[in-house]
């Protein structure tokens, strides 16, 4: 399994001022160092730096499954987290919400649970046992804002 983090082009047009999901440019504060999940390096944005906050929807088109939240981000360019091993984002909290979306971007009913940080690799694995999963979205198991993608190897 791969835990995707935003893609760097579709961040560094955030950073530059680009419209959010909801065609507002993206407002900008200054972290104060916890509870700030950058989504494209994986990790909180480091107090006193500055962060943006801005609306995101980790969908291509607009349909009931669609979700839109708030998300933060690095203001100044940061590297793109992800990889194979739990990144440091999702450690940050005692639990997150997993669920599985089928290609055509539709939750996979049955696959949605809140777990233990620890527990997310495995868990997914068991989403990842339905075929009609194509990946996983993890999620605040509190404020269910998106965090990050978890794609097949």
């Amino acid at each position: 399994m791969q835990f995707s983090a935003l893609p760097t082009d579709i961040v560094r047009a955030y950073q530059a001022g680009a419209p959010d999901a909801y065609d507002h440019a993206p407002e900008h504060a200054v972290s104060d160092g916890s509870g700030t999940p950058c989504r494209h390096c994986m990790k909180n944005v480091p107090k006193g730096a500055g962060m943006l906050i801005l609306a995101y929807r980790p969908f291509d088109g607009l349909h009931p499954y669609a979700e839109t939240g708030p998300i933060f981000l690095c203001a100044a360019p940061c590297e793109r987290g992800g990889g194979d091993t739990l990144p440091p984002v999702l450690t940050t909290s005692p639990d997150y919400l997993i669920k599985g979306y089928s290609s055509d971007d539709r939750i996979v009913y049955g696959t949605g649970a809140v777990v233990p940080s620890k527990d997310i690799l495995g868990h997914a694995a068991l989403i990842f046992v339905d075929e009609k999963v194509t990946y996983v979205h993890v999620r605040s198991a509190r404020n269910n804002c998106y965090l990050a993608r978890i794609d097949r190897n």
